[in-house]
């Protein structure tokens, strides 16, 4: 008797135990069950948030391939039309060259320049179509799940694409502003040219007319006087636009330098003499001073002999 008891409590025992660990079991696996729906409905959030925004850089992406090809479009067209415009300047500059128009020198100036503008422009056309347009098409063709995959890859690209189109329109801007200085210096230049260029000839007609006059003496003398107080004005100046001498007889000059300018022709030019050198120069290229700076008389001892007088 006593051992059936022994024996029995024994086998309650075992079945205590063993409901006790299908409980935890059971507990065991509600939980995990649990998390794991957790899991899943933050996955198919993630999955649907992802989702709405690849359909938003998808339209993004459509708009912008539309803007850059209507752009390209547009930009295009005109191009053909100031290529025209610019080849038909230039044909007329070539042809009357041999003439000595200025309107033939003005015209082949402003040919040359806007090709050189609708070459940088070209340029610039490319690099939007090779490295903006054709990249996003290929985004927008795209499988769905390579395009999530690689979604941050792919913008970062972009991003880069887009320094690429920035750098590309600032060289444009750059090398349009370097064309238009060019054309500026060049008309600058045309502008000297076309001046008179001689005016030492102008001088030496006028002494000469002035020699052969004959008659009355105090027409003469008052010539004289007034050809003389022109001469006599003396005063100095500085240098605020570089010159180069184009024929004999002209003077150069270079920004800063301090002249001392002996007379002044109505025709614009002025006579004068700087760093041991004499001739003429364009009035306008000077900027009329009380005194040289001390540096200056130093390189010059005939500036400060002038500032003493003056």
């Amino acid at each position: 008797m006593e051992a059936i008891k022994k024996q029995a409590t024994k086998l309650r025992e075992q079945v205590a135990k063993q409901q006790q660990a299908v409980l935890k079991q059971l507990g065991h696996f509600s939980g995990e069950a649990f998390m794991v729906d957790e899991a899943e409905l933050q996955c198919y959030r993630q999955l649907q948030s992802l989702y709405e925004s690849t359909r938003a850089a998808k339209h993004l992406q459509r708009n912008i391939v539309r803007n850059v090809e209507a752009f390209i479009s547009l930009t295009s067209k005109q191009m053909e039309i100031v290529r025209k415009l610019a080849d038909n300047c230039c044909k007329y500059g070539v042809e009357n060259q041999n003439t000595g128009s200025a309107l033939a020198k003005a015209a082949l100036q402003f040919g040359s320049s806007h090709n050189s503008m609708e070459d940088e422009r070209e340029i610039l056309l490319g690099i939007l179509h090779d490295q903006v347009s054709e990249p996003l098409k290929t985004m927008i063709n795209g499988a769905p799940l390579e395009d999530a995959r690689h979604l941050t890859r792919r913008y970062d690209k972009l991003r880069q694409e887009v320094e690429a189109q920035v750098d590309a329109e600032r060289s444009y801007h750059q090398s349009i502003l370097g064309i238009l200085e060019k054309l500026y210096t060049e008309m600058m230049l045309e502008k000297q040219l076309s001046e008179p260029s001689s005016p030492t000839s102008m001088t030496t007609q006028t002494d000469a007319d002035a020699r052969s006059v004959p008659g009355d003496s105090k027409f003469g003398d008052s010539d004289y006087h007034e050809e003389s107080d022109q001469h006599d004005t003396y005063y100095i100046a500085q240098v605020i636009h570089p010159f180069d001498a184009q024929a004999d007889g002209e003077l150069s000059l270079s920004v800063g330098d301090y002249v001392i300018v002996c007379q002044v022709a109505p025709t614009g030019w002025s006579e004068g003499e700087c760093n041991g050198k004499a001739g003429w120069f364009p009035s306008a290229y000077i900027e009329r001073q009380q005194k040289a700076p001390a540096s200056k008389v130093l390189e010059n001892p005939s500036l400060s002999d002038h500032s003493d007088a003056l």
